[in-house]
């Protein structure tokens, strides 16, 4: 299976502001290394032993929250589609959020889950899907690893339900990836 991330070079010879190409790197995972990847997500995503409490106005929090905080609510959604949140989702969620970023701990997760949590409560899924999307959709690549971790977590206890089949079918119509596109990233999954 082939995945792609576009990057942005300046032409060479061109110092022309905005005279940027779109390269296309494919990275090809095979079934190996997807299950290897799935294993280490849940290994990465163990609670830590020391619990700490989010501190209100913290700047890493607060820029974290800012930067992942998009990703995490909408592997949140994947794993609420259903109306049952089990611990292997979480320990996915987590993992997922401490591979993107290293600087990521318990306090940083719990503060991203609760502003999830609390989005879900005041606005509900379908609202919080097309906010989350709006965000995503700013970045095309940003969008697709959305929709592979939102699949992920889906996945992670190795059943999918028709209400999380329907959420993935929902979010990729909300970030505009086609039917193609999202069948080649689930199978990046399986």
């Amino acid at each position: 299976m082939k995945s792609w991330f576009e990057t942005r070079t300046r032409i060479s010879g061109s110092p022309a502001r905005g005279s940027e190409r779109k390269i296309r790197v494919m990275l090809r995972l095979s079934p190996d290394k997807i299950r290897a990847l799935s294993e280490r997500l849940r290994d990465r995503g163990a609670p830590d032993s020391v619990v700490r409490t989010p501190g209100g106005g913290d700047p890493e929090t607060e820029m974290l929250l800012f930067e992942y905080g998009p990703l995490c609510e909408v592997m949140f959604l994947a794993m609420s589609a259903d109306g049952a949140v089990d611990q292997a989702e979480r320990d996915v969620l987590r993992g997922a959020l401490r591979e993107l970023d290293d600087r990521i701990r318990t306090t940083h997760f719990g503060a991203m889950l609760k502003q999830a949590e609390e989005n879900l409560a005041a606005h509900g899924l379908e609202a919080r899907l097309r906010a989350v999307a709006k965000e995503l959709n700013a970045d095309p690549v940003r969008a697709e690893v959305g929709y592979v971790l939102a699949s992920a977590i889906v996945y992670a206890d190795n059943d999918m339900s028709m209400a999380e089949n329907s959420f993935l079918n929902d979010l990729a119509d909300a970030l505009e990836i086609d039917d193609a596109r999202s069948e080649q990233l689930q199978r990046l999954l399986l």
